[in-house]
């Protein structure tokens, strides 16, 4: 739950409290005062398995540490369809135009509070990936590593609706 301490409406103290439209047991972070509610319902986050140039394209974000390559993400923003918000993150992160999107399917990411809206898009231009990006990598069908969890499980669904069994990497454990 966000670290929220005091009500944004009226600055009083917030505390978790329980309310019959909830069921009586749910507790939310609720102010007292003016009876705001912090929802922290989960957001949700576009993701695409970019096949470009009859490849997968997976990139490194700039500000993870790790070598890892996933799959173009970004947040939904207002006002936009997801097909309109994958197409806008694919185009501002790697330069790519869109021919082609289809829903994959939606997951849960419980870990960071968000919902996943996956979609397989057929790209093509060239590629200039924006600073948030500092590499990408072209992999075929039979050569792309799933991970366990989020996106990678899309990853896997659209490599296995393609005739590939995916294998999957095991992620550092995060004790």
């Amino acid at each position: 739950m966000a670290d929220y301490s005091f009500c944004p409406m009226c600055a009083a103290p917030l505390a978790l409290l329980a309310m019959e439209e909830d069921g009586g047991s749910k507790q939310r972070l609720r102010c007292a005062a003016c009876g705001f509610t912090h929802w922290n319902n989960p957001t949700p986050v576009l993701a695409a398995v970019i096949q470009y140039q009859d490849k997968v394209l997976l990139a490194r974000n700039a500000a993870w540490t790790n070598k890892m390559y996933a799959l173009i993400t970004g947040f939904m923003e207002a006002g936009e369809t997801p097909e309109e918000g994958i197409r806008r993150e694919i185009k501002e992160e790697t330069n790519l135009d869109t021919s082609g999107l289809d829903l994959i399917g939606v997951w849960d990411f419980q870990r960071m509070n968000q919902v996943i809206i996956a979609y397989h898009a057929l790209a093509h231009g060239e590629v200039k990936l924006s600073p948030e990006l500092v590499d990408y990598r072209l992999f075929a069908y039979d050569q792309v590593r799933c991970w366990p969890a989020g996106t990678g499980q899309a990853l896997a669904k659209w490599l296995r609706s393609k005739g590939y069994e995916p294998e999957f990497m095991e992620l550092p454990r995060r004790d």
